[in-house]
């Protein structure tokens, strides 16, 4: 493992127009396929209807939706909060955190927002898929007029979820390479299926005017409100320009936004709105009907590729914030695989990848259609807007050090909007919306209980331990017979006696010729690098208190880490060295720190986490397991 940061300046045009390439494909996938419903969902429902002021209206919103909210808040402002290269909604966490760790309680609470707010994205990560792939089957029903079509609809979508699930253990290196230009196509599509009808009926470029969005909400507020509901789907998947920074950097995301992204989504949207101006009647489906007959089947085959695509990158993203929230301890210990031997970050989760799946599969069948699916989608995409707006004002106002009132100002317009935007997704609540957030609240809930469940358990370790280094002076009062080699012995907590040392001695009454004791701490930045990987502290008689540092990008491996110790007077032969942990049984009881069923779920959790030698990436031949009770 290399310690990695984000891509610097590019030295060349052509290493940045990789980067821009590539940004393409990952970060712009989501946003991209919105096209395919966005707009078709403001008129569907009946509550706009489709005439000339509301159609022009409509745009104008969606055009300064995008530029207020991906253009100004993301692409200007949010970008720049990364940590130490790093984006995404752990890595703002982690900034906000870290900004105001001189107060306990507001630290607490922007720890459990933050949270919260990484749960709903799994309700987002189901959603996404499902709508994106469902939309782009439904345009076979377009493109080939067939009442047997309509019934195979679902089928074919089931089909392409459950084999791009099935091949994600296999790694996506060698697809991957084809995302950006099959993303690159797609982009290029969306501006030739909407210029003709531009051209055919300019006047909808007055809709560039933000003052038929205002006319729009003036003149029908109540209509324009609900309108936002789906308004708001042209701008899903801008979280993703932010996720995904550590990446390709701020460079190649900002050139690809504004040197193509945003023209195809407004002359596409744009073009759209042409059509229906053209023709009430197409907004049963305005993207498939923007093409000629003869071309619709081609464009269902790219835009079920694109949407693929546009999945592959939040699954991808699902087990990267997994990984994260592991190493902060938000989540236990699951079983992470590298699918590449080249780039660290492609990883694969099992059971992140099948909990997807099932709920992705329940969604598909359960709504059936993505205009049902759209009434479910919004809420977690414009919960974790605000969510990462407020941590925006606490990083700027406390980390950067800027004026009050300057960032009241900034946060305060974008989170007017995001709030407005998720108040008017709350009308569908009962529709659908209550789908994801029934996720959110279960990932929450198991966050929130692994987080107070691991506190409760280090608290009592903490109350029954020994200081190391007093047992130590103790234990060579009288001195047990030394074995050869080295025993590494994990350790919670820095300076407390590990259980598996007491055991060692009560059982086997020996003590290897040297002997480390390895803490291993993760902190709330991505990366540290090897020079700052270590801390030794000698306790005399051959034995040492050791601290490792790991940023949660980095995966953990202890003896890797150990070995920058060489030359310092431990003896680390990997044939010779023997690991020791503790394995705690938690057993939950009346009255303690949480209600019982929490204690109950908590020890479920902790039972079924990964091992910890396999998280630490230890040797199993070398290891040695003592069983410990902790009740709670």
């Amino acid at each position: 493992m290399t310690p990695t940061s984000t891509p610097s300046a590019p030295r060349s045009p052509a290493a940045l127009a990789a980067l821009t390439l590539g940004a393409l494909g990952v970060v712009y996938g989501d946003i991209g396929t919105s096209p395919l419903y966005a707009l078709k969902e403001v008129f569907h429902a009946g509550h706009v209807p489709v005439t000339r002021d509301n159609i022009l209206g409509v745009l104008s919103l969606i055009f300064w939706t995008m530029t207020t909210v991906v253009s100004l808040k993301y692409v200007l402002l949010i970008l720049r909060a990364d940590n130490n290269g790093e984006g995404g909604l752990i890595a703002m966490l982690a900034l906000a955190t870290t900004a105001v760790a001189g107060r306990p309680r507001l630290r607490s609470t922007l720890l459990v927002v933050g949270m919260f707010g990484t749960a709903v994205f799994y309700g987002d990560g189901v959603i996404t898929p499902a709508i994106s792939v469902l939309s782009a089957v439904e345009g076979l029903e377009v493109a080939v007029a067939s009442p047997l079509l309509h019934e195979a609809v679902i089928p074919i979508t089931l089909l392409v979820l459950t084999a791009l699930f099935a091949v994600q253990r296999f790694g996506t290196g060698g697809i991957g390479r084809a995302f950006g230009p099959v993303t690159l196509l797609w982009f290029v599509v969306l501006i030739a299926l909407g210029l003709p009808h531009v051209a055919m009926h300019p006047e909808v470029l007055v809709a560039l005017s933000p003052t038929h969005a205002l006319r729009f909400i003036t003149t029908q507020p109540l209509v324009a409100f609900i309108a936002l509901g789906a308004v708001v789907l042209c701008v899903t998947g801008g979280e993703a320009l932010y996720a995904d920074l550590g990446h390709f950097g701020k460079l190649p995301i900002r050139i690809a936004w504004y040197g193509l992204v945003m023209p195809a989504l407004v002359v596409n949207y744009f073009g759209q709105g042409a059509l229906l101006l053209q023709d009430p009647a197409a907004v049963e489906n305005p993207f498939y009907l923007l093409a000629p007959g003869w071309a619709r089947l081609p464009l269902v085959v790219l835009a079920t590729a694109a949407t693929v695509i546009a999945s592959q990158a939040l699954i991808t993203a699902a087990f990267s914030v997994t990984k994260q929230a592991i190493q902060l301890g938000l989540l236990p210990r699951m079983r992470v695989q590298h699918t590449s031997v080249r780039d660290t970050g492609q990883i694969y989760v099992p059971f992140v990848n099948w909990g997807l799946y099932v709920f992705i599969v329940l969604a598909v069948v359960l709504f059936g259609s993505s205009s049902k699916l759209a009434s479910a989608y919004g809420i977690a995409v414009t919960l974790d807007m605000t969510i990462t707006t407020v941590m925006t004002f606490y990083v700027i106002r406390y980390g950067w050090k800027y004026p009050l009132l300057p960032c009241l100002l900034a946060t305060g317009f974008f989170f007017v909007i995001d709030v407005t935007f998720f108040a008017s997704n709350m009308l569908k609540l009962l529709a659908g919306g209550w789908f994801p957030i029934v996720i959110g609240i279960g990932m929450f809930t198991l966050m929130l209980t692994w987080m107070q469940g691991r506190k409760l358990v280090a608290d009592r370790l903490r109350d029954d331990a020994i200081e190391l280094r007093g047992f130590l002076d103790a234990v060579f009062v009288n001195p047990p017979t030394r074995v050869d080699g080295t025993a590494v012995f994990l350790s919670a907590e820095a300076g407390l006696t590990p259980n598996a040392l007491m055991h060692n001695l009560k059982h086997n009454k020996v003590l290897h010729a040297y002997n480390l004791f390895v803490h291993v701490r993760h902190h709330e930045v991505p990366w540290i690098g090897f020079a700052q990987r270590t801390e030794m502290q000698p306790l005399g008689h051959d034995c040492w208190q050791v601290t490792l540092h790991f940023g949660f990008k980095n995966d953990p491996d202890v003896p890797e880490a150990l070995q920058l110790l060489a030359g310092r007077g431990v003896p680390l032969d990997p044939m010779d060295t023997s690991y020791f942990l503790s394995r705690d049984t938690v057993i939950p009881t009346f009255g303690g720190g949480m209600a019982l069923w929490r204690e109950k779920l908590f020890a479920g959790m902790h039972r079924n986490a990964s091992a910890a030698a396999d998280f630490l990436n230890l040797p199993a031949n070398r290891i040695v397991e003592l069983g410990s009770k902790v009740e709670i």
